[in-house]
């Protein structure tokens, strides 16, 4: 169903299908056709799963986004509503089911069903009791579906709040989903033999991870290893600058400007031009086109990674041989040369509509990072990433403030500041906040503290130790390469995440060993578990006595990052996987792929909502 999921050691296109027969089990539990009530958040990511004909193939007629609006009047005979727990859901789903009761006298009888993602709520099956529809219901299950494949090495868990619900509302509900996603992996996958990680919520996920896993006799009694041969967890909370950061590659951008949704990217539809011959995995509607992204797409799978200033040459490079591969078709050809033509036609006419879109998309992206806002901004987070002038209030933020610029815009930069001296000055943490209240009300009060609860901002204590790390881990680069570069820093332009780089310490014969004193500067423990006999983690090449040491096949990692990532550092580590002395495959985990924008919204308290 998903063929570019495929092709690793690690095999995604497993878990798609472990959720696919998920997915069918529910479908085939429900009578007669079926219209599907989704959780307006699940939709997306379901569709990474299942497609649209897989669902109407079993007499799935209609789908719907759960609201608080009656349903339409729908000739079904099963209605499936699947939903994460949610108690605002809940009233939905009552309202619904009360509007379609009413309706019984001019329609027939219809069977509802309700299904959570991925787990019941005992609170939310008691609202639906309070609202008295739970007994309108004829069966209540689980959708178990942990994780959603985004790519052939990338999953999330699309927990979009992961990161507040920990520092903000002491929630501890994803801790425990996403323990229970790492045990579905280990049985899908088998046994981790070694897994290390760093950070307070990085280590209670391990230790509740273990003890779900002790508990779970697929992988309890397993003696054998698993395809992946180590798990890192990293907290969030260890490097906040990376997510803050302006991503420089060109899917981060593309994410950071319109927004990347499960694979799919919207864009007006009058940016593109009328080929309605195009067979790229694109659908168009007269407002907004869908653009689907991931590495089943030749040209994409080259393009994402890139910096963005590379981009040009590689489009310009793939015109000229299009261009030139269909020129052969005017020269004086034998009749065998022809049908071999006509047989790479198509294939030459789908790369054409595909580099015609993100020939398209480059100019959209462009368009932003050549404007004078973008660059300057910019300019003014790269000093702060550089520590320079962090001791007093910026001249650049004070002119945001006096101009009324967006404050999500103005918080991202103060926070840089703060997390690059490991705090402001307490005076310029004041002058902020007075000037923050005075421009954009009071409301904004409630998002300071969030912020300050969070870590992002902080009155200036002890020693800079953020300063200390860019220096001794090389976190900032001078002769930053772009377009053919040698080091990770290339994602930001010069700036290397923290916690990429921790991981490419890790790779290293000596592991983490030698980074404890810097190690000890991050917020939280560091860890370092077997589940199984340690073996050396450099013994994979190398050694005699190691029977896998004598092939060549690559050691698989699975990182998982609690809080979300950002695609900067998926391409970052994908880069190191690049590089053939790692000799290394790394599978990303994450709770949600996130950026700059997505992940302050979170903090953001809108009172008037």
């Amino acid at each position: 169903m998903f063929p570019h999921l495929s092709g690793w050691r690690v095999n995604i296109g497993q878990l798609q299908e472990a959720c696919a027969k998920e997915l069918l089990a529910i479908l085939e539990k429900c009578e007669g056709t079926k219209a599907i009530i989704w959780d307006e958040t699940l939709a997306g990511p379901v569709g990474l799963i299942a497609k649209y004909t897989f669902l109407k193939e079993h007499n799935v007629t209609k789908m719907f986004p759960l609201t608080g609006d009656p349903l339409p009047d729908i000739d079904v005979k099963s209605i499936i509503f699947i939903t994460r727990p949610n108690l605002k859901n809940m009233g939905h789903i009552a309202d619904n089911i009360h509007s379609e009761e009413r309706k019984r006298k001019t329609t027939l009888k219809k069977d509802f069903y309700l299904y959570f993602l991925p787990k019941k709520s005992l609170l939310c099956e008691k609202h639906l009791k309070n609202k008295g529809v739970f007994g309108s219901l004829s069966h209540v299950g689980e959708f178990r579906c942990d994780f959603f494949p985004v790519d052939n090495d990338l999953l999330s868990m699309e927990v979009k709040d992961a990161f507040r619900e920990l520092y903000i509302d002491g929630d501890p509900t994803c801790l425990h989903q996403s323990a229970v996603a790492l045990v579905t992996l280990q049985r899908l996958y088998g046994k981790i033999p070694r897994v290390c990680g760093k950070g307070v919520f990085a280590e209670k996920l391990w230790e509740l991870t273990k003890s779900l896993g002790r508990d779970d006799s697929l992988i309890s009694q397993a003696n054998e290893k698993g395809s992946i041969d180590h798990m890192i967890i990293l907290d969030r909370s260890i490097d906040l600058m990376s997510v803050l950061a302006t991503q420089l590659t060109y899917e981060g951008l593309i994410d950071e400007i319109f927004g990347i949704s499960n694979t799919t990217l919207h864009l007006p539809a009058d940016s593109f031009g009328r080929g309605d011959d195009q067979p790229i995995p694109a659908l168009s509607t007269s407002e907004t086109k869908q653009i689907v992204l991931n590495s089943g797409e030749e040209l994409y799978a080259e393009l994402r990674d890139k910096n963005f200033n590379a981009v040009g040459q590689i489009l310009s490079r793939h015109a000229k041989s299009i261009s030139s591969a269909l020129e052969e078709r005017h020269g004086d050809k034998s009749v065998s040369d022809m049908k071999k033509f006509v047989e790479r036609l198509p294939n030459m006419l789908a790369n054409k509509a595909s580099l015609s879109t993100h020939t398209t998309i480059a100019g959209l992206v462009k368009e932003v990072t050549d404007s004078p806002e973008f660059l300057d901004e910019l300019e003014c987070e790269q000093e702060f990433i550089m520590c320079a002038d962090l001791d007093r209030p910026s001249a650049f933020i004070e002119d945001l403030i006096a101009k009324q610029a967006p404050l999500r815009n103005v918080l991202r930069l103060i926070c840089m500041q703060s997390l690059a001296g490991s705090g402001l000055k307490p005076k310029v943490l004041d002058y902020y906040k007075r000037e923050l209240v005075q421009v954009y009300g009071l409301d904004c009060l409630l998002t300071i503290s969030n912020l300050e609860k969070a870590g992002l901002l902080r009155p200036q204590t002890g020693h800079r130790s953020y300063n200390v790390l860019r220096k001794m881990l090389n976190l900032t680069v001078d002769d930053a390469v772009e377009v053919a570069p040698k080091d990770i820093s290339y994602v930001h332009t010069f700036y290397a995440p923290l916690s990429v780089r921790l991981i490419e310490h890790f790779l290293k014969p000596a592991g983490w060993q030698g980074l404890h004193e810097h190690l000890s500067s991050l917020p939280g423990p560091a860890f370092d578990d077997f589940q199984s006999a340690p073996t050396p983690f450099g013994a994979r090449r190398g050694s005699l006595t190691s029977e896998i040491s004598q092939s060549d096949i690559p050691r698989t990692i699975l990182v998982f990052f609690l809080g979300g990532c950002t695609f900067a550092e998926v391409s970052a580590l994908r880069f190191l996987a690049q590089q053939e002395e790692n000799n290394v495959e790394f599978i990303i985990a994450t709770t949600k792929l996130i950026n700059k924008n997505t992940f302050l919204d979170c903090f953001i308290e809108k009172i008037n909502d």
